[in-house]
């Protein structure tokens, strides 16, 4: 993770050390609100601070509120409305209202409640920090609540009739790729743009390598026994790419059995269809053959690689974003 999405982790890091560390967090908001529901801030007793929830807006008034809680040990519901000329300031065309919760680690936000948090995160566990503003009661809940998972599903933070703030804590999004063919050069790049942790599969060292894909992680190995080690989960998307059935279809089979919310194959109706009968005659059931997008993307009329690699993104999006 990088720093601005491990708030949790540094609050925790700073209380344990000794620092002293406030939670702030976008519970609510109206109009064209700088950062969404959910969003986070963190801030130390020496006034450090990592994260946001205004984009610049009101992290200067946050701030002044998180040292008073500090002293005082108590957690506070703040609104802020933000004036179009502030909006302006951080590149947006109006302004907005947003509530903002500030929680002083160690009172009645626990250590042991934001620890189980972030063993959660390590664990890519899906899981919803709740909290009752009222009360500052706190829970942890996971997708087994259909409240909360459909908050997870959407990634979309927020407050429930019932008064409880649902705040969405999902693992990062991984994308495994397997063939590092030309389509796969702009598809990774595009996916870590769009928030996803990339892996590139394919065991012919001419293809995969660290000059054709520089920075890239990619693995050598048979694609069944990549994928057996990435353990793909809900939060995964595979995307084929080879036209090799020995190398595509140990990996669709692999993928059969994981949670992974998408598998995309390339390839033209005709070859979809070949690769379908052999499938079938492996004794693949005909719910996991739906579970296919063939041919891959979205059908934008794509032609050249970045083309396709476009049509390929946006499917999985809608795939992850609409079920």
């Amino acid at each position: 993770m990088t720093g601005h999405d491990s708030i949790p982790e540094i609050a925790l890091g700073w209380h344990r050390a000794g620092l002293g560390a406030v939670l702030a967090t976008v519970v609510e908001t109206w109009g064209s609100a700088p950062r969404p529901a959910g969003s986070q801030l963190a801030v130390s007793g020496d006034g450090e601070i990592m994260g946001s929830v205004s984009g610049g807006c009101v992290e200067g008034a946050v701030m002044a509120e998180a040292a008073e809680a500090l002293q005082d040990g108590r957690s506070r519901l703040l609104t802020f409305g933000v004036s179009d000329d502030q909006a302006f300031a951080v590149g947006l065309a109006c302004g907005g209202t947003i509530r903002v919760m500030v929680e002083p680690v160690g009172a009645a936000l626990s250590e042991a409640m934001l620890a189980d948090l972030v063993d959660a995160r390590a664990a890519r566990r899906p899981t919803a920090l709740m909290v009752r503003t009222d009360t500052w009661q706190h829970r942890l809940a996971g997708p087994e609540e259909p409240a909360v998972a459909a908050r997870l599903r959407t990634d979309r933070s927020g407050l429930e009739e019932d008064g409880w703030f649902v705040g969405v804590h999902n693992p990062p999004l991984r994308l495994i790729v397997v063939g590092a063919v030309h389509i796969a050069q702009p598809l990774l790049a595009m996916a870590r743009i769009a928030g996803y942790e990339p892996t590139l599969i394919d065991p012919r060292s001419a293809f995969g390598s660290a000059a054709r894909f520089p920075g890239e992680t990619i693995l050598d190995d048979w694609p069944d026994e990549a994928m057996a080690r990435l353990a793909p989960d809900a939060r995964t998307a595979v995307v084929t790419l080879t036209h090799d059935p020995k190398l595509d279809d140990p990996a669709i089979l692999a993928t059969f059995a994981t949670k992974a919310f998408y598998l995309g194959c390339l390839g033209s109706p005709r070859t979809h269809a070949k690769r379908l009968d052999r499938l079938r005659a492996a004794g693949v059931a005909e719910d996991q053959i739906a579970r296919i997008h063939a041919p891959v993307g979205l059908d934008i009329g794509a032609k050249s690689p970045a083309e396709i690699a476009i049509a390929i993104l946006a499917q999985i999006t809608e795939r992850l974003r609409r079920g």
